[in-house]
Order: structure tokens, then C-alpha cells, then sequence
């Protein structure tokens, strides 16, 4: 009786035939091999590795050693104005779960202001670039001029937002108030400085600035449904909405998967809007853990418990981040499956 291993290499002894795809495959894997082996090959690689190198220098100082760095801050009471560092291992960390320490309490009220933030703006920044890149990929007139006006606001620095939705929103002369003014609407809404007129006006910026952005890539996306797909679901009696529901979302799976990551990051990491609309107020309300770190370290010098922050926030969007690909993962295989 043969055995498995023998059943397993018959084939190969036997001369069975093998598909076009494998033998088409296995010679370009030798012809890949056989030219990296030659110096031409070599040579190619070198070239390619030249053309990485300035970008691989770049993160190498301007992200991966800030980042070592800063990891190590956090396991020491690390100061600018200290001559000699001490090591004291995970005490920043453990102060930060502390309860009654002297940055527990305000740390994790600034991650509840950052959990706030993301809840309400990361729905509106996934659904109305959406519909947007949706309508924009219809056969319209002027469709390149309507796709720069939504992109037009994303160019702009945070600090140009501030200034001018600072200026648009204040309450005693702010444009916005005296337009509702004249309306017959409520012309002294304290857009800046009281809630929940404070987050509204957060997301609401947030939303009008950074939308373009993920417009511009969801309409890639859309632009790479097969238009035999639609046809075949009309021919079905599909409408536009069955059509939408049937065809766009699912080929924008993956484009959606990538949109919800960096939107829910972005918003986790929004520090600009606040500082420079509500600064942080009323209170420390609108405080986010970005704004509170940057105190921290910068204004109170206080350089080694920011950097335990900054980790415990990097370990928080870290998990989320897994969460959202797991999720999205195990959507696909039960569609494909």
C-alpha cells in the first residue's frame, strides 16, 4: 500500500499534467529568482533601495527615533531642566490609573472629550462624503468643478479654519448669529463658548474642512465598479437604491474599511479645532487628550508623563484600529462565502 507521502508526490512521478496558471507561475518565480541572482538584478534592487533611502532616513529620524525616545521618557522622570534622569519604570503609567493622582482625573476627562468628539463627527464624515462621491459620480455637468469645491476647504491649514470660523461664530458679532438674526431665528447662541453649541460647532468645522478628503477617495473607489454590475442589477429590476445597497457598498468594502480607520483616527488626534475655536472650554469640557498632552509636556514641562499619555492614547487607537480590520475582515469572508 503506497503511503501518504507517496500518494502526495504520484502526480509529479506520473507526469500528470499541471494547469497553465501553475506552470505560467512557477516560471515567473524562476525568472524572478534567476534575476535577482544575476547583477543585473542586483543592481535593480540597489537602485530601488536608493530611491527608498530618503524616505527610510526620514522616518527613521523624524518618526521611529522620536518615538523610541519617547517611550523611554515615559519609563523616567525625564526633564529638560534635570541634569541626571532616573528610571522609575511604569510609575507615570500607573499614576495614569490612579484615581485622586495628579494626572489621572484630568487625562482620562480628556479622553472622554476625545471619545466624544469621534463618536459625533466620524458618522457624518463617513455618510455625507458618501452620498457626495456618490451624486458626483453621475454623468453631471461640471462634475471636475464641483469635486475641486469640496476638496477646496481640505487645503487649507487648521489655523485658517480657526480664524475664520472664529470670526463667522462669535457670538456678539459673529456673521452666523446675525444672518439667524435676521431670519426671525435666535441671533445669540454661544456657538464657542457653551455646550452643547461647543460641539456642535467642532464637529460641524470638522465636517465642512475635512470631508474632501475622504470624497476624493471614496469616488476612486466608485470609479473602479465594473458598470456591468449595475447593469446586470437593473436587468434584474434592481432600482437605485437596491443598486446601492447591492452594488456600491459592497465594492466599496475595502475602500470603507481604510475611510473608517483614518477618520476615527484623525478624529481621535483632533487638537487645531479646539484650541483655536473653544480652547478647550467652556471649562475643560472641549479639552481633548491631543490639547491636554500638549499642555502637559510643553507648558508644564511635564515631558515624562505626557509621553505615558501619548502611549496609553497610541494603545487605545491601536486596539480600535484592529478591531475595525477584524470586523471588516470577517464581513467579507461571510459575503464571499
Amino acid at each position: 500500500m503506497a503511503t501518504d507521502t507517496d500518494s502526495l508526490v504520484a502526480p509529479r512521478e506520473t507526469g500528470a499534467p499541471r494547469s497553465r496558471g501553475s506552470a505560467r507561475s512557477a516560471r515567473s518565480t524562476r525568472s524572478a529568482r534567476a534575476a535577482a541572482g544575476r547583477p543585473g538584478g542586483r543592481r535593480r534592487t540597489g537602485v530601488a533601495y536608493l530611491f527608498l533611502a530618503p524616505f527610510l532616513v526620514l522616518f527613521l529620524v523624524f518618526v521611529l527615533a522620536p518615538a523610541v525616545f519617547g517611550l523611554w521618557i515615559s519609563l523616567t522622570n525625564w526633564s529638560p531642566f534635570r541634569a541626571t534622569q532616573s528610571f522609575v519604570g511604569l510609575k507615570n503609567y500607573i499614576e495614569l490609573f490612579t484615581p485622586g493622582s495628579a494626572t489621572s482625573g484630568d487625562f482620562w476627562q480628556s479622553m472622554l472629550a476625545t471619545g466624544i468628539f469621534t463618536v459625533a463627527s466620524v458618522p457624518f464624515l463617513l455618510l455625507v462624503p458618501l452620498l457626495v462621491a456618490v451624486l458626483l459620480n453621475q454623468r453631471i455637468r461640471a462634475g471636475s468643478f464641483f469635486r475641486a469645491i469640496f476638496f477646496a476647504p481640505y487645503v487649507l491649514g487648521v489655523a485658517v479654519i480657526g480664524v475664520i470660523w472664529k470670526y463667522l461664530l462669535d457670538t456678539q458679532s459673529g456673521i452666523v448669529n446675525h444672518v439667524l438674526g435676521m431670519i426671525g431665528l435666535p441671533d445669540n447662541l454661544p456657538w464657542t463658548v457653551d455646550v452643547p453649541w461647543a460641539w456642535i460647532t467642532l464637529v460641524g468645522v470638522t465636517v465642512w474642512w475635512t470631508m474632501g478628503f475622504n470624497t476624493v477617495i471614496i469616488l476612486a473607489g466608485l470609479k473602479g465598479i465594473s458598470a456591468d454590475l449595475y447593469e446586470a442589477a437593473a436587468l434584474d429590476g434592481a432600482g437605485a437604491f437596491r443598486q446601492f445597497i447591492s452594488v456600491t457598498l459592497p465594492g466599496l468594502r475595502q475602500v470603507m474599511t481604510f475611510v473608517v480607520t483614518i477618520t476615527i483616527l484623525a478624529s481621535a488626534n483632533m487638537f487645531g479645532q479646539s484650541f483655536l475655536l473653544t480652547k478647550g472650554g467652556p471649562g475643560n469640557t472641549t479639552r481633548t487628550a491631543i490639547m491636554y498632552i500638549a499642555d502637559q509636556g510643553l507648558s508644564q514641562n511635564n515631558m515624562a508623563a505626557a509621553s505615558a499619555m501619548s502611549y496609553v492614547l497610541f494603545a487605545f487607537l491601536a486596539i480600535i484600529s484592529i478591531v475595525n480590520f477584524r470586523i471588516q475582515r470577517e464581513r467579507a469572508e461571510k459575503s464571499a462565502s
